[in-house]
């Protein structure tokens, strides 16, 4: 279930992330109502997540499939391109999360 809450999350926080382009600066009530409604949504679910997933893994899930959702949605529906940095950046993350479930080192507070 905690999966289910975490993806909620992420398609809301990516439907915010698009239509602050819309809201023009926030001068546009229509796309601006959107924006801070999916954005309450999404900290609504990621927080619900939080109860079956630790932090860790939710936040790094959340922040890498948002910042590669968001450039192709960018690339798809604002038709701006990725730079040369932006394309290795969201190959070093895919790497990344593909390459091992282990972790490489562990922090433990005591």
């Amino acid at each position: 279930m905690g999966f289910v809450y975490l993806g909620l999350a992420i398609v809301l926080e990516l439907l915010g992330t698009t239509f602050l382009k819309y809201t023009l600066g926030f001068t546009k009530l229509s796309p601006s109502l959107v924006v801070v409604a999916a954005y309450t949504g999404a900290f609504y679910f990621l927080s619900r997540s939080l109860q079956f997933i630790d932090l860790n893994i939710a936040y790094a899930t959340w922040a890498g499939i948002g910042v590669v959702a968001a450039a192709i949605i960018s690339m798809l529906v604002f038709h701006e391109s990725i730079n040369a940095i932006g394309a290795v950046g969201m190959a070093f993350f895919g790497r990344q999360r593909c390459s091992s479930a282990e972790p490489v080192w562990t922090f433990t507070l005591s």
